[in-house]
């Protein structure tokens, strides 16, 4: 899951016409409205996540670049915000290389995304006011009601955005903005199950800032993201991600 702070600016590089290949697979699925080097490091992570980039692995720089059509700088933009989130090690003189991936990594990350997720609707509820309360109703109507992984996904970055709007902390927005997950794409369409953990979670979350206040709706969070991570693992298993 993307932390939904992320920028989506303006671009859409070319892309090459040429014949897909076992390593190449996923160009297809990686280009939106993102800058040239977030693109790049979207599709990488798509790489790892479909198990055509194994940790351990050398970073092939110059083999990404040519087949995303672009430069060398995007890639090492990407490659640099890699290493910020944890997904890479640069070795000086050596190159870059995927850090190891297990289970535990995947609970770590969604460990992460609870906590920080979390303080933010913790400071929402103290600080959104009433006003807060009802928009953040009327958003997770939408979501509830949505059927559609890309209406759903769309509806729950509404969701989780106006929750660290309200919050207004540049610190907890300065964290979530380097927890990019794993999983590129649509996580919900993606991730079997989890349009459903997330419908319960953000239920309960709701809930519990309506009746209860901002510690069970951050308890709420912790638990829909930890079953998220649980999720992301039981996929990787079926794939022998972890092998």
């Amino acid at each position: 899951m993307c932390a939904p702070t992320c920028a989506h600016l303006h671009g859409r590089p070319t892309i090459p016409s040429q014949p897909e290949s076992p390593s190449k697979s996923t160009v297809h699925a990686v280009w939106d409205r993102r800058t040239t080097g977030e693109q790049v490091a979207l599709y990488i992570r798509s790489l790892v996540f479909e198990g055509e980039l194994r940790p351990g692995r050398r970073i092939p720089q110059d083999e990404i670049a040519t087949t995303l059509g672009v430069s060398r700088i995007p890639v090492r933009e990407a490659i640099i915000a890699l290493e910020r989130e944890g997904l890479v090690t640069i070795e000086p003189h050596r190159g870059a290389f995927i850090n190891p991936i297990t289970r535990d990594t995947i609970r770590d990350q969604y460990e992460l995304y609870g906590l920080a997720f979390g303080l933010a609707t913790r400071r929402a509820a103290e600080r959104g006011g009433d006003s807060f309360v009802d928009d953040l109703g009327a958003i997770h109507a939408q979501l509830v009601a949505a059927t559609d992984a890309e209406e759903f996904s769309a509806s729950n970055g509404e969701f989780l955005g106006l929750i660290v709007q309200a919050a207004s902390s540049p610190r907890v927005q300065a964290v979530l903005r380097v927890l990019s997950g794993l999983v590129p794409g649509n996580f919900f369409a993606l991730v079997p199950g989890t349009m459903e953990t997330q419908r319960t979670g953000t239920t309960a979350m709701m809930r519990a800032v309506r009746k209860s206040g901002g510690d069970a709706a951050a308890e709420a969070c912790l638990v829909m993201m930890r079953k998220q991570g649980d999720a992301v693992i039981k996929l990787l298993d079926t794939r022998d991600f972890f092998a």
